[in-house]
């Protein structure tokens, strides 16, 4: 288990698990805060010749990894991803179902091979396949997140295998805190910035890119900003979509500093800086916007890729 916290504090209950596991249990610490830095220290590690990733706030079933293993070896994939479940807490809830697609990811209902990486919560890598053996999650991405998307990126723009496994489900169950609009749209926001923030940083030619993702997210803004305030004042139940839609729309058009804000609503002007792998394109749960795919969102994963 990685601690990432300076002052090790996740030690003495790490070693106390360990006493009695039903398999082996490794505390690791990493002493520089960051989400990169984490796994990064997880991937050094390993010692086997896949990765199995879970976020913090998922929950695993039995047969889980089963289920992935069986879909990697039936595909011969880089990477094997699973549908993510909310489990949201019992009772009242404003934005019910709103949040529970926020937090979920859902794909194909047969094994497949996918186009794309839907991020790290729920996911198999072979080790071998990582761009680098110790460092493969750059470290310009501990604050904004969307370090996994990066990585996915680049192992597809060198020809990885990525597989989608329909049984290897897991929970996740947001902190209470996460359950708000407020907590949503900054995610939404982020999400949006994306496009344009990866195009500037890549550089050259990629900056003419930018205006066309203004357009884009201004468009959104403009007709989803409509029908959430039309939302809002009927009290429909699906302002929320519209509300989300337009943050991203918004994100798309605000992406510079200093509006660039973190995957967990810090500000992240380190967002700016080109990204540390070399040769990976710049731009994590699904899009809640059919076509809007570009967004740093987990994703649904897309109709099968054709082998080359």
């Amino acid at each position: 288990m990685i601690d990432n916290d300076p002052d090790r504090s996740a030690e003495t209950q790490v070693l106390a698990l360990a006493v009695g596991a039903p398999m082996p249990v490794r505390y690791v610490h990493a002493a520089e805060p960051g989400v990169a830095n984490a796994r990064n220290a997880g991937v050094a590690a390993s010692r086997g010749a896949f990765i199995a990733f879970l976020d913090d706030d998922e929950i695993a079933p039995p047969g889980w990894l089963q289920a992935l293993i069986e879909t990697q070896q039936r595909f011969a994939a880089d990477a094997v991803f699973g549908p993510v479940r909310a489990r949201l807490p019992e009772g009242p809830l404003e934005h019910r179902d709103y949040l529970s697609g926020f937090f979920a990811r859902t794909g194909p209902d047969q094994a497949q091979l996918i186009a794309d990486g839907p991020g790290c919560g729920d996911s198999l890598v072979r080790k071998a396949a990582l761009p680098h053996p110790t460092h493969p999650f750059s470290s310009t991405r501990n604050v904004i997140g969307g370090e996994d998307d990066l990585l996915f990126a680049g192992m597809r723009a060198a020809g990885a295998r990525f597989a989608w496994a329909p049984e290897a489900w897991v929970w996740e169950v947001p902190e209470p805190s996460r359950l708000t609009l407020d907590y949503t749209l900054r995610r939404a926001f982020t999400f949006g910035q994306g496009p344009c923030s990866q195009a500037a940083a890549r550089g050259g030619l990629h900056w003419a890119l930018v205006p066309p993702w203004m357009l884009v997210g201004l468009a959104q803004a403009l007709i989803h900003g409509v029908a959430a305030l039309a939302g809002l004042a009927t009290g429909s139940p699906r302002r929320a979509f519209a509300l989300d839609r337009a943050a991203q729309g918004l994100g798309k058009i605000l992406w510079f500093p200093p509006f660039k804000i973190g995957f967990y609503g810090q500000v992240a002007l380190a967002a700016s800086r080109p990204e540390a792998p070399k040769g990976a394109p710049h731009g994590r749960h699904r899009p809640l916007d059919p076509g809007a795919g570009e967004e740093l969102r987990p994703r649904q994963p897309e109709a099968p890729a054709r082998a080359s």
